[in-house]
């Protein structure tokens, strides 16, 4: 575990010093769970969501939407968000520290959790009802294997019986003391704020939680001005807010971020197909972008623990440095959501089918990825260091459509002509990709500078320019050379950069 915490601050590191991410407002310390994007990292984040956009939009059935932030707050109630969009928190009376009651056990250690879990034994041994609730949770957690202290932790926490019990017997992870934590009550994740001049209820607004509300109140609107029939999508990429009890992990938790969504209407009969197809795609969209195909898997959501909404989902996981996590959902959404809104808004949502003659609320099979978490993942798998002469070569090996930057040029010296020949093809590669000029220290300085931005390709200009208008072309994984003419260093990186 240390090995990979390691790990991850190398990468946090990295982010600031070559320009990725930054800490927001860090002059006054910081705001936590809020990150800035910096030269490199806007350029990452671009292609990452120009990808997904291509690969979800440059196709018939599927159309482009960019609806707004801030929506009727009805739209909320309808969705069940101001009901249920709920986190369970707890204080410490002590330090004053706010923790999510479900991820409270990935702050302590498998044996305090043991032991926490054998005391909740002993203290409702004399209670048959919390004996038999207590037994069952246990019986459930052991098919878990290695998983099963955590599980078994995490149900006991989560049980409204046996919770009081369990959080008496914990120390606080921040300040270390005992039987300090209060009850857990619910707290509602989203931003509010007002329109106009005046703080009343009339005038509440809320920050959206998802981009999704907005794409399936439009429903109608595309359908009709974009003349689709069923099978049909709609994608959207926004930002979203979310007021997290606690974030974490660098991007992965954060409270403001982008999502890159698409809802997909479907026939009710066809809806198995659908998610089955989208689940298919999805997931080779990482690979065909270069993730690791070992770190990534599909979690399927148990019965007992889908979201109100769902028939059947799905995460796509990628192997974080800190285990597991999600970063894209898939979800069968069935005619949940159009229903609500119909209800709701008392305007009809049914789609005309010209074929049978009926009118009915399709079913949605949902696609919903985190644009900063694959940002996230993408930097992550990207990351490798490696012994080189020596020295190790920090490198991150991005697909070359995902690169920030496409290519670095290079004079060898700044004289006998060869910075004016660096300008010159540096000024006819800007038409076409965002690339680098570097006329600073020894070249291999430079090349090592590139590495660490996941630059492809970098051109150098050198002596043997002068005598044949050829020049260097050094690709970043392998290391290896070719030379190239001059003239036709365009057509080169065309060629490998649309791979």
């Amino acid at each position: 575990m240390a090995k990979q915490n390691d790990l991850l601050d190398k990468i946090v590191s990295l982010s600031k010093r070559k320009g990725f991410v930054f800490q927001s407002s860090e002059i006054y310390g910081g705001l936590n769970g809020c990150w800035d994007y910096g030269p490199l990292g806007v350029e990452l984040l671009k292609n990452v969501k120009e990808e997904w956009w291509k690969f979800m939009t440059y196709r018939e059935d599927v159309e482009g939407l960019d609806a707004s932030i801030l929506m009727h707050p009805r739209v909320w109630e309808a969705s069940g968000h101001v009901e249920n969009f709920t986190d369970p928190m707890i204080d410490c009376k002590q330090c004053k520290a706010r923790f999510r009651v479900d991820l409270l056990g990935d702050l302590i250690n498998e044996k305090k959790k043991n032991k926490a879990i054998e005391e909740v034994k002993k203290r409702t041994a004399g209670d048959a009802k919390l004996t038999r609730i207590y037994d069952s949770i246990l019986e459930a957690s052991a098919s878990g294997g290695e998983a099963a202290v955590d599980i078994a932790f995490t149900a006991i926490l989560e049980n409204p019986d046996l919770s009081a019990v369990l959080l008496s017997e914990i120390n606080c992870p921040q300040c270390g003391n005992k039987g300090t934590f209060t009850a857990a009550r619910q707290f509602n994740l989203m931003f509010k704020t007002f329109i106009g001049p005046v703080e009343d209820s009339g005038a509440a607004v809320y920050l959206r939680p998802e981009t999704a509300q907005g794409i399936f109140v439009n429903f109608l609107n595309v359908q009709n001005a974009s003349r689709q029939k069923l099978p049909f999508g709609i994608a959207q990429i926004g930002k979203a807010f979310r007021n997290e009890i606690n974030t974490k992990n660098f991007l992965f938790r954060t409270r403001e971020f982008e999502q890159m969504e698409m809802q997909f209407f479907v026939n009710p009969l066809d809806d198995k197909k659908w998610y089955d197809y989208w689940k298919e795609q999805r997931i080779g969209w990482y690979k065909s972008l270069g993730m690791t195909e070992s770190k990534l898997r599909f979690h399927d959501h148990p019965a007992d623990k889908l979201a109100h909404y769902a028939k059947e989902a799905t995460d796509i996981e990628y192997q974080f440095p800190f285990g597991w996590g999600e970063i894209e959902g898939i979800h069968n959404r069935t005619n949940f959501d159009l229903s609500r809104h119909e209800e709701y808004s008392g305007k009809s949502m049914k789609y005309f089918d010209e074929e049978s003659k009926e009118k009915f609320l399709p079913f949605i099979i949902e696609t919903s990825s985190g644009a900063s978490r694959s940002f996230m993942a993408f930097l992550v798998d990207a990351y490798y260091e490696e012994e080189v002469k020596g020295e190790t070569r920090s490198v991150l090996r991005f697909h070359p459509k995902l690169a920030p930057v496409k290519a670095a040029i290079f004079p060898l010296v700044n004289k006998d002509g060869m910075p004016e020949i660096a300008r010159s093809i540096e000024s006819d590669l800007r038409k076409n990709f965002k690339v680098f000029y570097d006329d600073k220290g020894a070249v291999g300085r430079r090349y090592r500078r590139q590495d660490e931005a996941g630059t492809p390709f970098c051109i150098t200009i050198d002596t043997q320019t002068l005598e044949d208008s050829t020049v260097t072309v050094r690709e970043r994984d392998s290391m290896e050379q070719v030379r190239v003419a001059s003239t036709g260093v365009k057509a080169y990186l065309l060629d490998k950069l649309t791979i």
